[in-house]
C-alpha cells in the first residue's frame, strides 16, 4: 500500500497542519479516536477530499496569519505611577526652595544658594515631567495595543470555531464516502459484523476495535500500525487470523 505523506504533521489532533496525516490518526490499536476520525483518515489515505478543503485551507492560513503581541500594562501603570510621584514630589521641593529664596531676598539676605538649589530641582522637575508624559504616552500605546490584542484573540477564537466545524463537515462527509467499503472489510476483520454496521457511522453498533482494524484495512498506508497491550491480549485470546495478513501493513506488538 501507499502512504501520502503530504496531509500534514504526525499531530493530527491539533491545528498545526490543516489536514492531518492518515498515518497519525490509524497508526496504532486502539486509535484513541473516533469512528467518523477513522474513516475520514482512510479515505484522506485514498486520495479522497472533501468539499469544504478549500474553506479549510484558507482559515488555516487565516489562523497562522494572525499575531497576537505581548502587551505589559502593568509595567507601564507602574512607570505612570512612578513618575508621577516624582514629579509630585520635585514640585514639591521647588515650591519650597521659592519661598527659601523669597524669605531670604525678605530679609536682604544672600539668596544665591537657595537660588542654585532652585535651579537644579527646577531642572530635576522638568525632567521629570518628561518622563511622566513619555509613561502617559507609553500607557495609552499599551492600551490601545491591550484592546488590538482583545479583537485578535477573538478573531482567532471565531477562527478556531468555524475551522472546527469546517473540520467536522469534512470528516463527515469523508466518513460517508468510504462506508460502505468499511462496512465489507468488517467481515474480514476479528470480531467484525457487517449485520450491525448500519448504513451510516452515526449507527454502527459494532466493536470500537473490530471498527479500528476495518479502517486500517480499507486505508491506503504504509505502516507499522502498533498494537497496544489490550489489543493484542484480545486479538491473542481470539487468534483467527494473521493480522497482517489481514490489515495489509507490518504490524508491531508491546512486547516487541
Amino acid at each position: 500500500m501507499t502512504a501520502l505523506g503530504t496531509e500534514g504533521g504526525p499531530d493530527a489532533g491539533s491545528h498545526d497542519a490543516p489536514i492531518p496525516n492518515p498515518e497519525a490518526v490509524l497508526g496504532r490499536v486502539p486509535t484513541g479516536t473516533s469512528l467518523r476520525r477513522e474513516l475520514a483518515a482512510a479515505a484522506r489515505s485514498r486520495g479522497r477530499t472533501a468539499s469544504v478543503d478549500d474553506e479549510i485551507a484558507a482559515i488555516h492560513a487565516d489562523l497562522t496569519a494572525i499575531e497576537v503581541p505581548e502587551v505589559d500594562l502593568e509595567s507601564a501603570r507602574r512607570r505612570l505611577a512612578d513618575a508621577t510621584g516624582e514629579e509630585g514630589r520635585l514640585k514639591e521641593r521647588v515650591a519650597a526652595l521659592r519661598g527659601d529664596v523669597r524669605a531670604r531676598r525678605a530679609v536682604d539676605a544672600d539668596p544665591a544658594e537657595a537660588l542654585a538649589d532652585l535651579e537644579s530641582a527646577a531642572a530635576e522637575l522638568s525632567e521629570a515631567q518628561t518622563d511622566r508624559i513619555a509613561a502617559e504616552q507609553t500607557l495609552t500605546r499599551e492600551r490601545e495595543r491591550a484592546a488590538a490584542t482583545r479583537d485578535e484573540r477573538e478573531r482567532r477564537l471565531a477562527l478556531r470555531d468555524r475551522l472546527g466545524n469546517r473540520e467536522r463537515d469534512a470528516r463527515a462527509e469523508l466518513a460517508l464516502a468510504v462506508y460502505p467499503a468499511f462496512r465489507e472489510a468488517l467481515s474480514a476483520v476479528p470480531g467484525g459484523d457487517p449485520a450491525i454496521a448500519g448504513a451510516t457511522p452515526s449507527e454502527y453498533g459494532g466493536s470500537d476495535l473490530a471498527a479500528s482494524l476495518a479502517a486500517i484495512r480499507i486505508a491506503e498506508i504504509e505502516g507499522p500500525v502498533s498494537l497496544r497491550p489490550a489489543a493484542a491480549s484480545f486479538l491473542d485470546a481470539r487468534d483467527e487470523m494473521d493480522l497482517e495478513t489481514v490489515l495489509g501493513v507490518p504490524v508491531t506488538r508491546p512486547d516487541l
